[in-house]
């Protein structure tokens, strides 16, 4: 049988660690378009959730989403009356945005969505193995504090 192309590449940390987050990021895509949500969308109405009401520019900021993209994601967002748009109490000439009470509602169905997906791609793993694997994950991303 012939061996697989690129062995010396496909046994890389690297490609295996983007390997798995394709999965993951379609499996947690797949399960937010159930609820009528891509990944943006998602990410945003969880920003707005914890950092509520936020003005408008520091919501791009804080998701790291161009200002254009966040004015097409909130536009989606709005007119599926998930968040309000309103003068920011702090400064009348930005916008603040907040969730409303459907919004809320929708979040909570999606957390939920992403955490079964996330448990489906970490199902091969034991408890003790998924509680080693996100230490890890922790300490090489950069994200540890």
């Amino acid at each position: 049988m012939a061996e697989a192309p690129l062995p010396a590449i496909r046994s890389l940390p690297s490609w295996l660690l983007g390997r798995a987050a394709a999965r993951g990021r379609a499996l947690v895509a797949d399960a937010l378009a159930a609820e009528g949500l891509k990944m943006w969308h998602h990410v945003v109405l969880s920003a707005v959730r914890d950092l509520a009401p936020v003005a408008q520019a520091d919501l791009g900021r804080g998701v790291g989403l161009d200002p254009k993209d966040l004015v097409g994601v909130l536009n989606d967002l709005q007119s599926a009356h998930l968040v309000v748009r309103e003068p920011d109490p702090k400064d009348r000439r930005k916008n603040a945005v907040s969730l409303t009470a459907e919004g809320a509602r929708l979040l909570k169905r999606c957390e939920k969505a992403a955490r079964e997906a996330n448990d489906r791609l970490l199902a091969p793993l034991t408890v003790a193995e998924r509680d080693r694997f996100m230490d890890l994950l922790i300490r090489i991303s950069g994200t540890e504090g």
